[in-house]
């Protein structure tokens, strides 16, 4: 079987979650400071990368992270280009860990218009996704934030993600498509009804022979995504923590059937760069197993 094809029928119907490791320039610095280390480690953005991939590798190497509970993995542009274990760290994820590798491709957001942030432009996006196919990586990850129900700014983030998400399709790749609602908007709930109506509306013009990953905020109502969930252009649907604990998170997800998670601060949460091997791994198992857990409920 064709490696894609392969990890396609992984992400369809494996058991467990997408671990998002991910954070980049701006998100980094907080993620490293919840790990343990301060600003005052580290004097350039070179040394402030060099740190978070240690992390990264420290727990993407660990006897706790394999495929039998972890299906893919998220990577940080840069970290395409590093190693784990010193192999390639797409191959080491796929080859070693029988998990999928996709890779954050998306270069932050612009300021807030019509209640949303659109996606910055992405400079070399063509050659960007010939050089991680060539790697090895299965798909991509494009984050958006949608802060207010305005459907003139919705409708504007979904269009630009399914734009966006063709092009991802047309290289070869499979898009995470993430039109992110803010946890703190107080019209949460009628965003999440405007959302669904515009993404059941655009999936219904993609191919289901070339399905999309959807990366949405856990939703207010239980259940809400079950018609995405179903929906045959749909490959999975993913849920991020957005800010909520890990309890929180797993609560939440626990209670939508078909939706598995993609946390990325509620996976760090409790790791810290100042234990020993035993203590970090003992962590990160019971952290996995609790997100593996709340994924196949």
């Amino acid at each position: 079987m064709p490696i894609h094809q392969e990890q396609k029928d992984r992400i369809a119907s494996g058991q467990g979650f997408i671990a998002a490791l991910d954070q980049s320039g701006g998100s980094t610095p907080k993620a490293l400071l919840l790990y343990g280390i301060e600003e005052s480690a580290y004097s350039s953005d070179a040394e402030m990368f060099g740190l978070v991939h240690a992390m990264r590798s420290r727990i993407v190497t660990s006897p706790a992270f394999t495929g039998e509970r972890v299906l893919g993995a998220i990577l940080f542009e840069r970290t395409l280009d590093d190693s784990f274990g010193g192999q390639e760290a797409a191959h080491y994820l796929w080859q070693t860990k029988q998990v999928v590798p996709f890779l954050k491709i998306d270069k932050g957001l612009e300021d807030e218009v019509d209640g949303v942030q659109r996606l910055k432009p992405i400079p070399g996006l063509a050659e960007l996704l010939a050089r991680a196919k060539a790697k090895g990586v299965f798909g991509t990850k494009e984050r958006s934030v949608i802060k207010a129900n305005n459907p003139a700014g919705i409708a504007s983030v979904l269009d630009q993600q399914f734009e966006l998400g063709q092009q991802v399709l047309d290289a070869g790749l499979v898009p995470i498509i993430e039109p992110e609602v803010d946890i703190k908007a107080p019209d949460k709930a009628a965003i999440e009804v405007e959302l669904k109506k515009g993404l059941l509306a655009r999936l219904d013009k993609v191919d289901p022979a070339t399905p999309v990953i959807l990366k949405l905020t856990l939703p207010s109502v239980d259940g809400y995504f079950k018609e995405l969930v179903e929906h045959p252009s749909v490959l999975k649907v993913v849920a991020l923590s957005g800010g909520y604990s890990r309890d929180d998170a797993n609560a939440k997800l626990a209670r939508n059937p078909g939706v598995i998670a993609s946390f990325s601060r509620a996976l760090t949460e409790g790791l810290s760069a100042q234990q020993d091997d035993d203590s970090f791994n003992r962590t990160l198992d019971a952290t996995v197993e609790s997100i593996y857990r709340a994924s196949i409920a």
